[in-house]
């Protein structure tokens, strides 16, 4: 049995050139030791867990096989062993319920419909020599060379068939901190650069900080025989339970809750005393799991708070900026079914990690609603004056756009009503696209299934071109297909090129199907390839931005798998778009890691010679 080194908890990471950051993930402490005949699985504890996770078992074994892995066993990795949700965050509840499972068939089940990860941030064992007295720094880069050569993935992927994956480090704390928050991550390591590996002890080499998120509750009972504080919130009439906590008081602090908990109680028994609502504390914790906090610990007490605000509803509210106030919270958007400005701002937080990378560093447009689909809207470039501070700009041409490169912004944006985000296809950090985008519009949605079908087309060329895809819906009723590129390095007149051949190859296969017709009567019921659209100055609406529709339709990333004849765009709605991302995760995860590898250059050349062989004819 191997005992893992271990971190040591602290409020605030290290600072200083000899730390470097990882994020700490949701899941369990695994070491893997693979050798030409064996692979095992050893918990922080040292349970086998091999047979809870067939999946990676299996990839191990298929890994072993690879010539270049062949020379470097024996090995031995630790690793976090999650169920990826976003690149920073693993699902707590799910491997929780992965290693609970006992049953083969429900194993196998699970294996296949949540699989497992193994994301590797240490090296112990390289060709049989043990590392453990080697530099961190060291470790890390043996890793990470193992991991290049292999084509594993050298930073953590949701969706992606490799079951190893590597974790990065960072040598910007507060860079890497930002994202984890965002997607409300479990927390951050900080390890010193020049540390060794210390089998079985908690390091101070090591620093652990956690992603805690806070809530206002009020005190139930105070149990006598473990010193423990029970809370609770209101849910309706009824109180619901949120657990207890004993950790974070002082000393004087704990005297004082006990004293008042017994001045106020309303019946005692011999192992609690009981207190009626009344007594409100702020209370660190890490996530809600089964009605119960995780890791709850006491903050301060909020004699400021009406107990009456201790509410459930607060509870699963995601957490918001506190630098942005919200006003007229319970505005109505839409009224059937009914969408208040709350429920906008919270859809924007839970949606922030998959928006923001497509707004980042982009002169947006958006679309402001101020008084919900019953009232006027309009278009908005430019920065009012009135802005906060944390939001920067762009000027371009006179107009001064607002960026949103923060969560602060977007949410300030949300309260301001803007409900349509429209971006350019370049950031204003370059004149060239990082992406190309096809539009297909039906005249009517009764025409989608064409767009289907035409987006199916595209779908099959880009693969045997080799070209990786993305498609969402249009928010309306149309669909867009998303062909990543890498920044800077292909022009508009490029992509121009690769855009107006697809299109046309769509119609001289299709003709009654599809036109590039730009005007609306000559379309007859045929779906508009728009390629045109793709150009410098123009925009397209972002993924996971709301349509000003009659209903609050979202334009959403889909699973090419998903596309399918039944497939109906007025089903993604800011209700079931936030569903589907807890239990689906985000179809354009590998987008930004796609840019990399996508040979257009080759593909661009293949036109060229194509135009030119015709050319010569």
């Amino acid at each position: 049995m191997i005992k893992p080194m271990l971190p040591t908890l602290h409020r605030n990471p290290p600072q200083g050139n000899d730390w470097v950051y990882e994020v700490k993930y949701d899941g369990f402490r695994c070491i893997a030791s693979l050798d030409t005949n064996n692979i095992n699985l050893q918990s922080r504890g040292g349970t086998e867990l091999s047979p809870s996770f067939p999946e990676i078992v299996h990839f191990l074994r298929e890994l072993t096989l690879n010539n270049h892995w062949k020379q470097m066993l024996p090995l031995t990795i630790d690793c976090e062993l999650v169920v990826l949700t976003s690149p920073r965050k693993g699902n707590f509840q799910l491997i929780q319920k992965r290693g609970r499972t006992k049953t083969k068939e429900k194993i196998n089940a699970l294996s296949k419909e949540h699989p497992a990860t193994l994301l590797a941030f240490d090296l112990l064992k390289l060709k049989g020599e043990v590392l453990q007295t080697a530099k961190f720094s060291d470790r890390k880069e043996k890793l990470f060379q193992l991991f290049k050569h292999s084509g594993l993935p050298l930073t953590p992927i949701v969706k992606n068939s490799s079951r190893l994956q590597y974790i990065p480090f960072s040598t910007e704390s507060e860079e890497l901190w930002a994202k984890i928050k965002l997607e409300q991550g479990e927390g951050l390591i900080a390890k010193k650069i020049n540390s060794t590996y210390t089998l079985g002890k908690r390091s101070t080499d090591w620093i652990k900080v956690k992603n805690y998120k806070t809530v206002t509750c009020f005190i139930t009972a105070y149990q006598k025989d473990n010193g423990y504080f029970h809370i609770g919130v209101f849910k309706g009439e009824s109180v619901q339970d949120l657990g207890l906590f004993s950790h974070g008081l002082t000393s004087e602090e704990r005297s004082a809750l006990i004293g008042v908990i017994k001045q106020n109680s309303y019946k005692e028994d011999e192992k609690f005393v009981y207190v009626k609502p009344g007594i409100c504390v702020e209370i660190f914790y890490l996530e809600l799991y089964q009605s119960q906090l995780r890791h709850p610990e006491f903050k301060r007490f909020r004699f400021d708070t009406d107990v009456q605000e201790c509410t459930a509803e607060n509870l699963s509210n995601p957490p918001l900026p506190p630098s942005v106030s919200i006003t007229n919270p319970n505005k109505p958007l839409w009224e059937e079914p009914l969408v208040t400005k709350q429920a906008y701002i919270d859809f924007l937080s839970l949606c922030s990690p998959y928006l923001l990378p497509f707004l980042k560093d982009r002169a947006i447009t958006v679309i402001r609603f101020p008084h919900g689909m019953s009232g006027e809207s309009f278009y908005q470039k430019n920065s009012p004056d009135y802005a906060p501070s944390f939001v920067e700009t762009h000027v371009d041409q006179d107009i001064n756009f607002i960026l949103c490169n923060n969560m602060e912004t977007l949410i300030w944006l949300g309260n301001q009503l803007a409900l349509e985000f429209h971006v350019p296809f370049q950031t204003v950090l370059t004149s060239e696209p990082s992406e190309i985008v096809f539009d297909l519009d039906p005249p009517s949605k009764e025409h989608f299934s064409t767009a289907i079908t035409g987006a199916m087309m595209m779908k099959e060329i880009f693969d045997q071109l080799g070209l990786q895809s993305f498609i969402k819906t249009s928010g309306r009723k149309g669909l867009q297909v998303y062909i990543p590129l890498p920044e800077g390095k292909f022009t508009y007149q490029e992509t121009r090129q690769f855009t107006e051949f697809i299109a046309h190859y769509l119609v001289s296969k299709e003709p009654a199907l599809f036109t590039v017709e730009r005007l609306k009567k000559h379309r007859g019921n045929r779906v508009y390839v728009d390629y045109v659209q793709h150009a410098e100055g123009k925009t397209i609406i972002a993924p996971y931005s709301l349509r000003g529709n009659d209903v609050p339709t979202v334009a959403t990333p889909l699973y090419w798998k998903e596309v399918k004849e039944d497939l109906r765009p007025e089903e993604f709605t800011l209700f079931s778009v936030q569903e589907r991302l807890k239990r689906l995760g985000d179809p354009f995860q590998e987008f930004e890691a796609s840019k990399s590898t996508q040979p257009f250059q080759n593909v661009l050349s293949s036109l060229k010679g194509l135009h030119k062989s015709n050319g010569d004819k």
